[in-house]
């Protein structure tokens, strides 16, 4: 199977590099010289086998709106075009119903694992028709860990659907590494606690609350012990906040998420070390920008090469 794939960032270009690893042959176009594959996208095109498939990962908002566009006008009935990045699922409907009108499936999927999904594998949860879904697959079980398919991928609707689980997974996630942040806290304040990266690290086997985040929590303290190296402001890439609207669509009740959000707006008014340590475990699992203490602006994050 031979693909074209759109955004060659964080995420894009590891998975890229996935998918070349599980057998797939990949073109990559990014608007970055040194990482793309071609010139344009119409060479990435062109070298792609018809039916053409094509996965756009690049931000979301009006850039994919764009990419999209430009897609719907340059491929051909049968083509299938697939949005693995962190679109708003309404979105979703507009750039199925465009694609459509040129006869081009299209397929949501959400995607978790961030800068790790290399080494690790990635989550995938894809919205749209059936048909599409199954000839994907070999996409998928290329990207997704060894192990039952179930465990890791699931077709979870109609188009938007895998965007919106992957919305609600993000506003999870919000509540978690604020929970870890808040304990974090709570335990440097403490003056009978001496050993606080020890306390986290002995919670790694065994515990009710080990996880992939605890790990990277205790990663992130050997790295710089204390966090003097991060500031507490922490931004918000939009899925939080989107999780909090549905909740309040549906009168479901999230008060963990919506704290969580919370105390990210609060973040850009102090420096608690809850936030610093939120902050840092963004940078751990998705390489996002951190803010060195009395910066302005975010520090580069860890971008793959």
């Amino acid at each position: 199977m031979h693909i074209g794939l759109i955004g060659l960032g964080r995420m894009g270009f590891n998975m890229r590099q996935r998918l070349l690893d599980g057998g797939i042959e990949v073109t990559g176009y990014d608007r970055n010289p040194e990482v793309s594959d071609t010139a344009s996208v119409d060479e990435m095109i062109r070298s792609l086998p018809v039916p053409r498939t094509v996965w756009v990962m690049v931000p979301s908002g009006t850039v994919t709106d764009e990419v999209i566009t430009e897609l719907a006008d340059k491929l051909s009935a049968g083509d299938l075009v697939i949005d693995g990045g962190n679109s708003k699922f309404t979105a979703d409907r507009d750039h199925e119903a465009l694609l459509a009108d040129r006869q081009i499936g299209f397929l949501d999927v959400g995607v978790s694992g961030g800068i790790w999904g290399l080494a690790n594998g990635y989550g995938l949860m894809a919205g749209g028709r059936g048909e599409l879904v199954e000839s994907a697959m070999p996409l998928f079980d290329a990207l997704r860990p060894d192990g039952p398919r179930a465990e890791s991928f699931v077709h979870v609707g109609d188009v938007g659907a895998g965007h919106y689980a992957k919305m609600v997974h993000n506003g999870i996630e919000y509540g978690l590494m604020q929970a870890y942040a808040e304990g974090y806290e709570l335990l440097e304040a403490k003056d009978i606690i001496k050993d606080v990266p020890g306390t986290f690290r002995a919670w790694q086997k065994g515990t009710v609350v080990r996880s992939w985040l605890l790990d990277l929590m205790v990663k992130a303290l050997e790295e710089d012990p204390g966090l003097s190296q991060i500031s507490g402001y922490v931004e918000d890439s939009g899925e939080g906040r989107w999780t909090v609207e549905e909740a309040i669509a549906h009168a479901v009740p999230a008060p963990a998420i919506t704290a969580a959000l919370f105390a990210r707006f609060a973040s850009r008014e102090d420096d608690a070390p809850a936030m610093k340590m939120v902050a840092a475990l963004r940078n751990q699992f998705g390489g996002h920008a951190v803010r060195k203490p009395g910066q302005s602006q975010p520090a580069a994050g860890t971008e793959p090469k």
